[in-house]
């Protein structure tokens, strides 16, 4: 089933947290939370080995989003406000640690509308917002949606997408379980519409792939026009997924961003290119 954009999100948010959020370090004593979201039709299974790369006290914190992964069949969002909203009331309804977002393509929309909606709850900022393989709101994007073409169309766009395993472009069987997914995500995205809010205080650290046409490198550097704090940007040889083809020299970085965050969150001074 697919939600959509008029039920309240506190109807959709009174679940256990431990539905949405799963926290991977056993560590007692946390120094900083990363919340890490998917990318469209994606979950966050393949975010789970880079916990063993970060120390104990970073904890990586996935979060399920409904029609996917362990909670398929449940109902998905197709607007992104609905979506953040939930997530809003999830984590302010619970103590929450020092806290980062980090999120690729789809989620990292998610992390940056997130924390503008925690700031209108007037919520503690995230310690750093990690961007990865998105352009920021209002470069050029997708230039029609494609969420409500005829489903011979909408495959035949799927398969330009290189995250899409070819395995499972093979199996119409298992196609129907994960075409509903991505439908709903791109339904998200094609219907997000951009709008001018003040600049959040928070860092912001910005990752992209040399060959990515979804966010081409000049669509990356704006990302600085949405924070008053510092913003860096990190360049990495592949295409959109790139995060998964640089194998470890992606998580390497990001982890050193990450405990540089936790380390030194009142003074933040990373020497990369600047935004």
């Amino acid at each position: 089933m697919i939600v959509s954009g008029v039920k309240s999100s506190d109807e959709l948010a009174n679940v256990s947290s431990q539905q949405w959020f799963q926290s991977l370090s056993s560590a007692r004593r946390k120094s900083l939370r990363l919340f890490c979201f998917p990318y469209a039709g994606g979950n966050t299974s393949g975010y789970r080995s880079w916990q063993r790369a970060f120390p104990s006290d970073i904890d990586l914190c996935l979060v399920h989003l409904p029609g996917r992964g362990k909670r398929i069949g449940e109902r998905m969002f197709t607007r992104l406000n609905l979506l953040v909203q939930t997530l809003a009331d999830l984590i302010t309804r619970e103590f929450q640690p020092e806290y980062a977002l980090f999120g690729h393509s789809m989620g990292a929309l998610i992390s940056f509308e997130l924390a503008r909606e925690l700031r209108r709850r007037h919520f503690p900022a995230p310690q750093r917002l990690f961007l990865s393989g998105r352009g920021a709101p209002g470069t050029a994007g997708r230039k029609a949606p494609i969420f409500d073409l005829p489903e011979g169309a909408f495959i035949a766009e799927v398969r330009k997408f290189n995250g899409t395993p070819r395995e499972l472009l093979k199996h119409p069987e298992a196609m129907k379980l994960f075409l509903p997914t991505l439908r709903a995500d791109l339904e998200m995205l094609d219907t997000y519409e951009d709008y001018s809010e003040e600049r959040l205080s928070c860092p912001i650290a910005v990752y992209g792939g040399l060959q990515d046409t979804d966010a081409p490198v000049e669509s990356l550097r704006p990302w600085q026009e949405h924070t008053s704090a510092s913003c860096s940007l990190r360049i990495f040889p592949g295409d959109h997924f790139f995060i998964h083809s640089a194998g470890s020299g992606f998580v390497d970085v990001l982890r050193r961003d990450v405990v540089d965050t936790a380390h030194h969150s009142s003074q933040i001074q990373v020497p990369v290119a600047k935004c």
